[in-house]
């Protein structure tokens, strides 16, 4: 089996283990979702849900956001952890949405990359969440499934990772896959040294166990 024959595969058993696999993040705005998902880094989906309802209870807007002090932001996303880092791109990011983009969200890849404290799985995940463009999200369960499989081999670099799925997987299928790869990794194809192979849908063609 070819890697895009072994792709498809994995695309179309995913598609019948988790039909409604989307984001995990909660969003009603395309900036609200660039604010948590820079606030996800090295925090849960579940407590990024939590701490934004009061961040933009306070902030509900990104003139509001963009006028607040980094401080004040601070102090309401410290429970995400790197608060003072997280905080200060939040606030720059806001402002070049708000002076650069009239509180627009860019439809375009490399103007998404150019504001602060957004990297290309943010990127990605903008484009494809809200834009339905083509992307690949290519997060820590993205490359540690992808590797697994054999999709990808003993590639860490989460662009090299892109890269090379960009290769094998139907632009059209990029985001959606991403998104039920997270959902299997936290279900199935843990993180632990040991995952739950015996309940998994991919077992039969998945590298590891060839």
């Amino acid at each position: 089996m070819t890697k895009k024959e072994l792709a498809l595969e994995v695309i179309k058993r995913l598609k019948t283990a988790y039909p409604d696999a989307d984001c995990t993040l909660d969003y009603d705005q395309a900036w609200k979702l660039l604010v948590s998902v820079r606030l996800a880094a090295q925090c849960t989906d579940a407590r990024v849900n939590v701490v934004v309802q009061d961040l933009f209870a306070r902030y509900p807007s990104v003139k509001a956001l963009a006028s607040a002090a980094p401080e004040e932001i601070e102090a309401i996303v410290k429970p995400c952890g790197l608060g003072k880092s997280k905080a200060r791109d939040i606030n720059a990011c806001m402002k070049m949405l708000h002076e650069k983009y009239n509180d627009k969200v860019p439809e375009d890849f490399n103007a998404l990359l150019s504001l602060p404290g957004v990297g290309r799985k943010s990127a990605n995940l903008i484009m494809g969440d809200v834009f339905g463009k083509p992307a690949i999200v290519t997060d820590t369960h993205c490359i540690r499934l992808s590797n697994r499989i054999g999709l990808v081999n003993g590639i860490k670099d989460p662009k090299k990772v892109e890269m090379e799925l960009w290769k094998i997987i139907p632009p059209e299928e990029g985001s959606d896959l991403c998104h039920r790869l997270v959902w299997h990794g936290r279900e199935i194809c843990t993180a632990r040294t040991q995952p739950h192979c015996d309940r998994c849908c991919l077992f039969d063609i998945c590298e590891r166990n060839l």
